[in-house]
């Protein structure tokens, strides 16, 4: 018997990287998972896990889009009977400066990584609600809430704003025996790294990798795997006293108070 066994996972975002990550995790402790993504490549995430033994189903679904995430909640509730956890994964980044950035490209951070995140929970915490039980996990980032690098403005301001929703949602939901909390990963290898890395140097992007691990204390990116390893932990009944609060899972990059200069 798993942590996980009996309760259902949606998990957004969830065709790769971080989100498809979590859900390995969380259907290894035992639950059923319900991937959502705009990608058509979450069918095959959920082929994979029921390749593995597990359940899973998929559904397509724009986060930005509040009809379609209806549809999406109601198919998995149609499915599997119930919610018991909602994992808030899907992010996007788009680096430029505050000056340079266009308002398309600030609006499409804001409408997956805010709206998303607030349309998905709206559409699936009344059934939450309703069996008085349920746990939020919303991956907000270091990124914003702790520190910040130049390009990163539009995608700071949206994970400061999944902290500040964590925690006032978490006051609201506590009486209903639902938790909500925020996870805050710092560099973890995942295709969004791999973008950042191109964007950042096109011609050697293996470079930026190389040169972000080495200012990390334990000397690595974290792996997909050890954030969900975090998620289930908050996703499960260990974690029955913790809500409204942030854990940060960064090898310890932001604990440096001065930079390592090389002689």
């Amino acid at each position: 018997m798993g942590k996980m066994t009996g309760k259902v996972a949606v998990v957004t975002g969830a065709a790769m990287g971080n989100g498809f990550g979590i859900a390995k995790v969380l259907a290894k402790h035992g639950a059923k998972l319900a991937l959502l993504d705009i990608s058509e490549k979450v069918f095959e995430a959920a082929e994979e896990l029921k390749q593995n033994g597990h359940e899973a189903m998929a559904v397509v679904t724009d986060i930005a889009n509040m009809a379609q995430v209806k549809t999406a909640i109601e198919e998995v509730i149609e499915t599997y009977g119930q919610i018991d956890t909602l994992v808030n994964n899907a992010g996007v980044v788009r680096l430029a400066n505050f000056l340079d950035m266009e308002d398309s490209v600030r609006d499409f951070q804001f409408n997956i990584n805010i709206v998303g995140t607030w349309n998905v929970t709206k559409a699936a915490l009344p059934h939450m609600v309703q069996r008085s039980q349920g746990r939020i996990v919303n991956l907000s980032s270091v990124t914003g809430t702790m520190v910040a690098d130049e390009g990163e403005t539009a995608y700071a301001t949206t994970k400061a704003a999944v902290l500040g929703f964590t925690k006032s949602l978490a006051r609201e939901v506590a009486q209903h025996s639902i938790t909500v909390n925020a996870v805050l990963p710092g560099y973890i290898h995942t295709p969004m790294a791999e973008q950042i890395a191109q964007e950042s140097s096109p011609d050697n992007p293996q470079s930026v990798i190389d040169g972000i691990a080495g200012g990390v204390p334990l000397g690595r990116l974290g792996k997909i795997e050890e954030v969900g390893e975090l998620v289930a932990f908050l996703a499960s009944n260990e974690s029955s006293y913790i809500t409204g609060t942030q854990i940060v899972i960064d090898g310890g990059s932001t604990l440096p108070e001065t930079v390592s200069v090389g002689v």
